[in-house]
This record gives structure tokens, sequence and C-alpha cells, in this order.
């Protein structure tokens, strides 16, 4: 049995919310090519919270392999500018 539900390669949407402040996106679009080289950092999507003191970014990368997600949701959550990642 495998020990994951996701079958790979597949489209995998990560969404990262953090303070909203300049070079944020351009921060975390670094880490994501870091994992995945082949994403398109003008795909990634923005949309600013209510009050604009935060901002979600979502980044749809062609995902390869567990251990590619693992990486990239460890990198993620320990950058100084994240909050979440989901």
């Amino acid at each position: 049995m495998a020990d994951t539900l996701i079958e790979f390669p597949c489209d995998f949407p990560i969404k990262v919310m953090g303070a909203a402040r300049d070079g944020f996106a351009q921060a975390i679009a670094e880490v994501v090519l870091k994992h995945a080289p082949d994403f398109d950092a003008a795909t990634m999507e923005m949309r600013p919270s209510k009050a604009a003191n935060y901002l979600s970014l979502t980044c749809t990368i062609r995902a390869h392999s567990q251990e590619q997600l693992d990486a990239l949701y460890r990198d993620l959550t320990s950058h100084s500018l994240v909050k979440i990642v989901l």
C-alpha cells in the first residue's frame, strides 16, 4: 500500500500566508523555486486580507514526490515571514 493518497506527478496548490510586506511574494517564490524549479512565479495568486495586513499566496507546483512536498513545507513553515502554510 502506498504511503500517500496523492498520485505523482500532479499539480499541487500550496497556500502560504504572511504579513503583507515588500518582498514577501518574492521570498516565497524563491523558496518554492528551490524545490520546484519548473514553478512559474507569474502564476502565483495573491489575495490581501480585508484590512490588507496579511497576504495569502497560492503557488501551484508540479509535484513529483511526497519527499519534495515535505521538504518544501519544511522550508516554508520555517521561513521568518510565513505565518501559515496549507
